[in-house]
């Protein structure tokens, strides 16, 4: 599962070759008085063949006022850096791991092509994610084409204001709480679930079912987050989405009571299931419609 805060991996996005558009992720029309929101689900990876974004969504996205992002990956990099600094490394090594582990580790970072001196000061819960990440470009999914990149850079390109309903600091810090030994549990989930093409399959999932608009396939993509009983699934339902998702709603109340036509876009996975924001914008009194 990703969240925004992967996004401070990116390099500078690559043009895309063109390929027809058609519907991708979930998109809704929130309401609220005269006011309108379109929310937009997004992928914080992507593929050449993810754009262009279909018309109806590219030309709101024109018309919009005020794009707003979880956060915006070609914001402030010294804001990232900070944060990465804070929440992310250490100089207490990888305390805890076996001898075992570590061997699995090194072999995961040969196949990457990761030199071990450049992780060596991270902490388990960034390794972790950089790993996710790479197992992900490894199926053919990259960081470059990050769809919420993709839009940021649209904005910026068109001078549009972005507002960032969170920020790199507070979503680091959600990692951050861990435990040390929860943290070295949450890495070692993450290199089982690799090595057993568990990771993989996921990509492959969530990748194919926000490529086609999929809503019965993004649906049980949130069931399964739901149902999943591991520690880093746990961690990933119950802080990263759950946790996440009545801030995000409280920022998309604000932006609806501001401005009207703004887009808010940001991953599909807070889009879906008995917790989402949509749900969570329905009872404080909006009127939500997906459009697909």
């Amino acid at each position: 599962m990703f969240c925004s805060l992967f996004l401070f991996m990116l390099g500078p996005c690559r043009a895309a070759d063109p390929a027809p558009a058609q519907n991708r992720g979930a998109l809704f029309k929130v309401q609220q008085g005269a006011h309108t929101l379109y929310l937009f689900g997004t992928i914080h990876v992507g593929s050449k063949d993810f754009y262009p974004l279909e018309p109806r969504l590219a030309g709101l996205l024109k018309k919009a006022p005020v794009l707003a992002l979880e956060i915006d990956p070609l914001g402030d990099p010294q804001k990232l850096a900070r944060a990465v600094q804070q929440h992310g490394l250490t100089n207490k090594g990888m305390q805890g791991m076996t001898p075992a582990w570590r061997q699995r580790l090194d072999r995961l970072l040969r196949q990457y092509n990761i030199e071990p001196e450049t992780v060596a000061a991270m902490k388990p819960w960034l390794l972790a994610s950089l790993l996710t990440v790479s197992e992900f470009a490894a199926q053919g999914y990259e960081a470059s084409l990050a769809v919420d990149a993709h839009l940021s850079k649209q904005a910026h390109a068109a001078g549009q204001k972005i507002v960032e309903l969170e920020s790199a600091d507070s979503q680091m810090a959600l990692f951050d709480k861990m435990t040390p030994a929860d943290q070295l549990l949450f890495l070692q989930e993450a290199i089982a679930g690799i090595e057993d093409k568990e990771q993989a399959k996921q990509a492959r999932e969530i990748a194919d079912a926000w490529r086609h608009a999929d809503i019965a396939a993004l649906d049980a993509l949130a069931l399964k987050a739901e149902q999943d009983d591991t520690f880093s699934g746990r961690f990933v339902q119950q802080v990263l989405l759950e946790g996440r998702n009545p801030a995000l709603a409280d920022g998309m109340v604000k932006l609806i009571a501001r401005e009207n036509n703004s887009v808010a876009a940001i991953g599909v996975l807070h889009l879906v299931g008995k917790t989402s924001v949509p749900e969570l914008l329905r009872k404080r009194g909006l009127t939500v419609e997906r459009i697909y």
